[in-house]
Order: structure tokens, then sequence, then C-alpha cells
């Protein structure tokens, strides 16, 4: 998050006098900028500058070793003494640092009063201060150690608030990830001056970019492996400065600055490349020019190379990381640095006097990348992977050149590298009118075409009230019509979009046939004992294997996900059983033995064809003939239904034995599934088709033949794949298959018949190898219009009937709507029967 001051806010824009944060959040909220914490200090009482005038390393039981030091305070002395006495457990300063004293009567955050108390053996008059402990920064550099001022420091006594930045207000901003050019003071300026009217001057446009000279360091960019087509580093300027005086202290100002916006000042070189980056949102690095050898190359990194960054951790990097390398052992060979942080190996220290500036515009997406990947999420990478302005890399190296020469008496060398293969912004074109219609407020022409140049933007008339907008270099994020009217609502105000409610929505007409009837079905499953589950429709390319499915089974034509949510399942499911199967297991594992579930859902029928999908670019309608495309390109996605039974069907009973689960409650679920929906269907064996077993699997069709679904025992090899119990049985049927042949017209019901029900059981002996469903089909034909009800009650084979013979056994009630039946009527409809079965099964009355 950045973070601003009135003060600096100021060097780019006209801030009133007395502006304080409050003020600044209230006038940025309005261009969409949100105030995230407004940091007052809170510290009361004396904070002063001293001096370290001795300092004594004592070494205690508990193993922890402190420093007793005496800090010349100036008045704030004792009475006739030179300075206080104070204990400090930090080391990372010495005799005649000038440090930061918070004396006795002082509150520092967190309600942290300081007094004078005997520590260690000694009276501790007050407490050395830092950066931490005053709220002015934070992580692991603001707790390291005390603060440690510059030589220039104020002489001892001095209220060290003005210098450290603690007596006004810091804002911190949240920024919304496609506004990275407010990751600097120059971008929220900039949109300060939209807000209030405010004349914003832009210190990067304000000065023109140095040209680049023949004797610059030499640089190539050898991206052999960009992402998505876009180059990873396509802008890389540098500049020299000599002479540079290592110890030359940070100026108060820039350290001030930097500590407000909770960065820790290091050395004068470092801390003007990090105040330039702040500033004006270039990422900036800085390299011991001696230690580099010529030329730069910017590549991918290979296998097996690795890096110590700055932060002294090894890291392993991947083909992907765009490095900073150059010819030390060979052309590209030594790696600087990575696109979000330097290396260890050529960076600034102690002894540095010649440094090489670097300034360059990575890919967002490769930087975003390996931030992630490498879990570093430096204030540089921060801003790469919103996007930075690429006009920027050659005005802010001049800008570190410009202070290492102020303050820090380099010398600027005119060697001067700009390595430029940016493209210009891509025009939009904007229908003028559009910004009223998508929002509902009456912008004329003239007031968008001012808005979107105020924007910075450069607006040209077009042809039919068209604008040609070419969007500012600092914002990468307008790509479409539609981000142009955004900007236009925002900065015209979203107080000028008045709140309409939205006509009353007619009432519907509940819902659709279809609708009812998949509810329906679901009810019936769940009133037999069926608990309904929602799987994911993702597997494996193994699942067909585990099936059991054949190689030229069409269901192993897939559909595979551009973007899979996981690379180990990148396919649709072709049937539900392929999900719904990972239920089951899920479930028995957790001791669900008897287990009953189904689900309702989608299947994607594959084709072993990719069909393209023509998607018009954003802000563009389709027609009817690309809605046609995109909806063919679409694959069919028939909905199913399917269950999985294991375990006991019955549970044990004091009174009733524990009757298993089998092959018969699946093929039962699926006629109370033909039954709620009023379709007729036929059951018949089947022996073919996976993952079910070979002799305990029907198969349901229409009365048309077409195949409608399979209920039965799951294949012995299949369950010992899944890891389900033996003898699991399941089944799926197609859906809107089933909808598709029901009748749509409403059940009408017929007066019931006030007359006896006559009754007549027939016994019918076949060959082994007619199915039931046949001769139970036959039967009900035969009876016609006097059978009230049929049904098959019983199945026998043995000696009595023949080798290779069945009896079926069948119960028939016969009632006539106007008469009583007689002997002859059932004895009619038994002569029927029999002929009929005899005719087309060979069947005989068994005796």
């Amino acid at each position: 998050m950045p973070y601003i001051t009135a003060q600096w806010l100021r060097e780019h824009v006209t801030v009133p006098a007395g502006t304080g944060a409050a003020d600044l959040a209230a006038d940025l909220v309005r261009v969409g900028l949100e105030e995230e914490e407004i940091h007052t200090p809170d510290i009361t009482g004396p904070l002063v500058v001293g001096r370290v005038a001795q300092l004594v390393k004592e070494e205690h039981s508990n193993g922890r070793t402190i420093s007793w030091t005496q800090v010349d305070v100036g008045e704030h002395n004792p009475p006739g003494q030179q300075g206080r006495g104070i204990v400090c457990g930090a080391h990372n300063f010495d005799v005649g640092d000038a440090v930061v004293v918070a004396l006795p009567g002082a509150v520092l955050p967190g309600d942290f009063a300081i007094s004078a108390r005997k520590t260690y053996g000694h009276v501790s008059d007050g407490m050395i201060c830092s950066a931490a402990e005053l709220g002015v920064g934070e992580g692991p550099e603001a707790e390291a150690g005390i603060i440690v001022l510059d030589e220039g420091a104020p002489a001892p006594g001095t209220d060290a608030r003005g210098l450290l930045g603690l007596d006004e207000d810091v804002l911190e901003i949240n920024v919304t990830p496609d506004r990275g050019y407010c990751f600097s003071v120059r971008g929220i300026a900039r949109e300060y001056g939209h807000s209030t009217g405010a004349e914003f001057t832009d210190p990067v446009l304000a000065q023109a970019p140095p040209e680049p000279t023949p004797d610059g360091f030499e640089v190539a960019v050898k991206d052999e492996a960009p992402i998505h087509g876009r180059a990873g580093c396509d802008r890389f300027a540098t500049r020299i400065v000599r002479g540079v005086d290592p110890d030359a202290p940070t100026p108060p100002w820039m350290a001030r600055r930097l500590r407000q916006a909770g960065m820790r000042p290091i050395s004068v070189v470092v801390d003007v490349t990090n105040y330039v980056m702040l500033d004006v949102g270039q990422p900036i690095h800085a390299y011991d020019l001696d230690s580099l050898i010529a030329p730069i190359v910017v590549r991918r990194a290979r296998s097996g190379e690795h890096l110590v960054t700055l932060d002294d951790v090894r890291r392993d990097l991947a083909t992907e990381d765009l490095l900073i390398t150059d010819s030390a052992g060979g052309h590209g060979e030594r790696i600087l640095g990575l696109g979000v942080m330097g290396g260890a190996a050529t960076e600034v220290s102690q002894d540095t006097t010649d440094v090489l500036i670097e300034a360059a515009h990575f890919d967002a997406v490769s930087v975003a990348r390996t931030a992630r990947r490498h879990r570093l999420p430096s204030e540089a990478a921060k801003r790469f992977e919103r996007g930075v302005d690429p006009a920027l890399p050659p005005v802010a190296a001049q800008m570190v050149v410009d202070l290492l020469v102020r303050h820090a008496g380099g010398r600027a060398d005119p060697a001067v590298t700009d390595l430029d293969r940016t493209a210009p912004p891509a025009p939009i074109r904007l229908d003028a009118a559009e910004p009223a219609r998508l929002v509902g407020v009456d912008y004329t022409t003239t007031q968008v075409v001012e808005t979107l140049t105020e924007l910075g933007a450069r607006v040209d008339e077009g042809e039919e009230r068209h604008l040609v907008v070419t969007p500012p270099t600092w914002r990468p994020d307008l790509v479409a019509a539609a981000d142009l009217v955004e900007e236009a609502v925002r900065l015209r105000g979203y107080d000028q979009v008045p709140s309409v409610l939205p006509q009353q929505a007619r009432p519907g007409r509940g819902l659709t046939t279809d609708q009812r009837r998949r509810r329906r079905v679901a009810q019936v499953l769940a009133d037999i004992g069926l608990v309904e589950v929602l799987t994911y429709p993702f597997v494996a390319g193994s699942r067909d294997d585990e099936l059991g499915l054949a190689e030229d089974d069409e269901r192993r034509l897939r559909v595979r996900l551009a973007n899979p949510l996981a690379d180990n399942q990148p396919y649709l499911r072709p049937t539900l059983l392929h999900t719904l199967v990972d239920a089951a297991v899920r479930n028995v594992g957790r001791g669900l033995t008897d287990l009953g579930i189904f689900e309702v859902g989608m299947v994607t029928v594959g084709t072993g064809t990719r069909e393209a999908s023509p998607l018009p670019p954003l802000g563009v309608l389709p027609g009817p003939r690309d809605l046609a495309a995109i909806e063919a390109a679409v694959p069919d996605q028939p909905r199913h239904v399917a269950g999985v039974l294991t375990g006991n069907a019955e549970p044990p009973g004091v009174y009733t034995a524990a009757r298993r689960a089998d092959h018969t409650d699946a093929i039962t679920a699926v006629i109370r599934i033909a039954d709620v929906l009023r379709v007729p269907v036929r059951i018949e064996a089947e022996t073919t088709t996976a993952p079910f077993h070979p002799g305990r699997c029907a198969v349901v069709r229409a009365e048309d033949g077409r195949v409608l679904g399979h209920a039965g025992e799951l294949a012995p090899k299949v369950v010992s794949a899944l890891g389900l119990p033996e003898r699991t049985v399941a089944f799926e049927v197609d859906l809107d298959a089933m909808l598709s042949v029901a009748p749509r017209e409403p059940v009408q019901f017929a007066p019931l018949s006030t007359y006896p029900a006559a009754k007549e059981d027939i016994a019918l002996v076949v060959p082994a190898d007619v199915p039931a469903a046949q001769v139970l089909a036959t039967v009900e034909e035969a009876a016609g219009d006097l059978a009230e009800a049929v049904h098959l009650f019983d199945r026998y084979t043995g000696e009595s009937v023949g080798a290779e013979q069945v009896s079926l056994a069948f119960a028939l009630r016969l009632r006539a709507p106007d008469r009583t039946l007689t002997a002859a009527d059932a004895a009619a409809v038994r002569e029927a029967v029999v002929d009929l079965a005899a005719k087309r099964h060979g069947a005989r009355l068994r005796t």
C-alpha cells in the first residue's frame, strides 16, 4: 500500500495549506482511491536526539549481552552530568552515533510509558528507540536495531519528531490491482488533481529523457521464452555515476520520507533509488560498476540455475524466471538478479564509488509469476506486476543521477543506454454516446472528450460520432471501450449517477414441466432411501480404465478443459458414475457401510474433435450467426440420473433379517423413475456393458428400442479398482431422453369401477433365453382392456418344466367398468394370453 503526506504531495500538485491526511482521504475517495488507514503519530512527551558518549558491552548470567551507554541529550542531561545512563539490547550502534532517545515521561505507540527503572544492575534513565518502537517502520528491518541518524543530525537535545516525520499524519491508500500507477506519489497526485481540479505538474513529462549514446553500457535482451506472446523486457535504460561518496549521509528530508513510507534508510545510493521508486513509480536497481563485465544480458533462466538474492537466500530458478546477467565467465553467464530483486554478488557496498543505475520495464505476468514462485513480494514486484509506465525508465534513471550528484558528490557519466522496444498504446474506438447509454447520465460528447483528455489520453474525432482514444502510457489497463466508459464515469463523479430502481419483474409461471418432473425423480429416489449428493464434474484419464471401458467405447471420447482446476483431473465426465463412485468410496471410508446415494446432473458427450468457439472481442455484441457458431462449438451436455448402493438395503432387526442390496434394487430404482415419469420401458438382460457385471445387468429401453440407461451390479474388477465393497450395485439413465418420450399432457384419471375384480394366475413355460419383460408385455397385450393390473410373481426352473425352460407365473387382476365378470370372461382372457404367448415365444401353459 502506498503512503503519502500532504507535504510530499505538494511537490507534484497544488495542495492548500492546512490540508491534513483526513482531507486528502476525502478528496481521493471521490476518484476511487480508498483510505486504508491514517497513521497518526502516537507519541507524547520528550523525544530527542542523543549522541552516544560511552558504550560498554556486558554479558549477564541469562546469556544476554546488553549495551550500557552514556548518551548526551543536551539540555535534558541531569544537572552536573554529561549524559544519561541507558541500557540497550541492540548492538547496531557505537560511540559517537546520533540516536533517538525517549526520555522519562514519554509515551510511545501501544501506550508504552517510559520511566527510569533498574535493569541488569543499572538504572536506565530513558530508552534508545528503534523504528518499530516509534511506529515509523514495519517488519524485521524496523525491529532489527535502533535508529542511527546521519552525521548531519541536529545537536543533542533537539526534538526528533520533525526529523522522523512524526509531526504529520501519513495516509495509507488501498489501491486496486488495475491502477498500478497509483503506487507512486506521482500517480496519486494526478488523481488528486482529477478530484479537486488542482494544478498537477508531472515531473516526468516536464523533462525530456536523455538520448542514448554510442558509448552507453552495452545491454542485450535475449528473451527466448516469452509468456503469452509478450517479451519479458521491452525497455532497459542505464546511467553511470562515478565518484560517489559511499559515506555521504542520506538527506534528512529523504530519510524522513522513506521512514514515513515504511522503509528503513540504508545508504545514500540505495535510499535514492528507493525514493525515486516511491516518487514516480519506477523500480530502480543500483550495481557496483567495478563488479560488472559488459554486456548486461536479459534472458530467461536455464534449468538448474540458482541465485543468492539480496536477502541472502539461495533460490532455485525456473525456466520462466527473467534474469539480469552479465558476461563474467561468458556472455550472459553470471546472474546479477531477478526482475524483482537483485543478487548479492554485485550489490552496492560501503566501498562502492562508481554506480551503474538500471531502470527497466518488465512484463507484468512474468514478474507476478516469479514473485509468487519465490515468495518475493518486493516493492519492485508490487509495481511491475500491476503495470509500470514504459516511458519512465530513462527519466527515472536521470532523476537518480541528479540526486546522487547533488547529495553524494557523484559525477554523471555522459554515457547513456536506452534499449527501447516498447510499442505505443493501441487506439480504442469509442462511441461518444456509449457512456450515457450504459450509465444513464446524459454526458455530452464534449464532456466525454474533456474527461478523457484530462485523463491523459489523446482523443481524435472518428466517423459517425466515434472517438479514437489513445490511452496514456501509464494506463496499461485501458484496453477496451468499456474501460474508457468506466474512467469517464469515475472522473465525472459517481455521485452524478442516479439511483434508479428497476421495474418490477413480472411474475413467472413457476417451474417448467421438465423442472417439476426432475424434482419428482429426485423425490422418488429419496423416498426409497437414497441420499442426493453433488459431485464435481472433473475426472482423470485413468477413470475409464478403472471402470473397465473398452478401447473403442464412445465414452472414452472425453472433453478436455483448457484450464482445469486440477492438473490430475483435466476432463469433463462422460457419465455420472465417473464421479459418483468417488462419493461412495469417500463415505464408505468414513464408516457408512450401508450406503445409497444418487445424483442428478449433466454429463459431457465427447465427439473426438475439437470445435473452436468464435468468441467476439470484448465490448462487441455477438450476432445471431456468432451465437449459433458458439452454441455449435459447445459439446452436448445431457442431464442424467445415477445412483450407487452398497451394504444392506434392509438393516437387521428383531423380527427381520438383513437383506443386502443387489442388482434388483438398482433395477427397481430405474422402474420407479420410469413410473413417476409415466414412461413405458422394457427391462432386458445385458451382458456387455461396462462397468456392470455381465450376468447381473439390465438395459433400460424405450418402446422404440432406444437405450435409456443401465442398472445392475458393478463388475468385480471395477469395485476392486475403485476400492468399493464387493457386490456394489449402481444405475444410470439418460434423464433428458426419458423426458423427451414422457407424455406431455396431464394425467387423466378414469372413473373407478364399482364392480368386483376377478383374479387369474397364469404360469407359462418358455425357453430360458426369452426375456421375462417380453413375456410380461405379451400378457398385458393379450389381456386387453379387462386387465387392471398384471405382474410377474414367480420364476421357476427344474426338471418338471424341462431343460433350458423356465416357468413364469403372472398374477392378473381383471375388472370391467360396466358389469361383473363371469367365469367365461376370465377363461377367455386366459386362452388369449396362452395363444399369443405360444405364437410369439413358443410358450405353453404349465399344468
